[in-house]
């Protein structure tokens, strides 16, 4: 048997394994809850061995950052090359309004893991790639919108600020505002900020 039909079955193996290990984590935290579970309730829910979880994923926090790492690829690509007003094509100011409601509708599928992420030390929000590509997608935005002023910069971390997971866990589920009250809420600051240049 030659080499390469065994490595691409490993590879197929391997990537069954990974999309069974992040279905499996997914049922536990509708189940349980994303707190109520170990690496090894995975293992036994996903039917590997604990070996193969613990090389593929090394820790919680990092099986809990792959289940949204895929979702947050696809909502960056819509930015570079979806349609338009998300992506390219449309004024500045309606992508940057664009933006805001694809990331409010992200962060209500998946704000659960992103908190858990944080908190479970996997992720620095400000320091993590992902803030950094969405902080310069607004910047240069903002910048096309309004110009360069001096305080542009502020008002750049003055949108994103709203659009974490803490703020926005907290409208929702401690304050009890709603998907569209989140949202025109920012449109609202959104509106104020363009309108600062003017």
């Amino acid at each position: 048997m030659s080499a390469a039909p065994t490595q691409e079955r490993e590879r197929a193996d391997a990537r069954r394994n990974r999309e069974r290990i992040l279905c499996a984590t997914a049922r536990l935290v509708e189940r349980v809850g994303i707190d109520c579970f170990s690496m090894d309730d995975v293992a036994a829910e996903a039917g590997v061995g604990k070996g193969t979880l613990y090389r593929r994923f090394g820790d919680k926090s990092s099986l809990i950052r792959a289940l949204i790492s895929e979702p947050e690829q696809a909502f960056q690509e819509s930015l570079i090359r979806g349609e338009a007003p998300l992506g390219p094509g449309a004024a500045p100011a309606e992508r940057l309004h664009a933006f805001g409601d694809g990331l409010l509708a992200f962060l209500d599928r998946h704000v659960i893991y992103m908190q858990s992420a944080e908190r479970f030390g996997a992720v620095d929000r400000y320091r993590h790639p992902v803030y950094a590509f969405y902080r310069t997608h607004v910047a240069l935005l903002l910048r096309q919108a309004i110009g360069d002023a001096a305080s542009t910069d502020y008002l750049v971390d003055a949108l994103l600020g709203p659009l974490g997971p803490e703020p926005f866990a907290y409208q929702r589920d401690a304050r009890g505002m709603s998907l569209d009250e989140i949202r025109a809420g920012w449109h609202t600051l959104c509106d104020a900020v363009l309108a600062s240049s003017r």
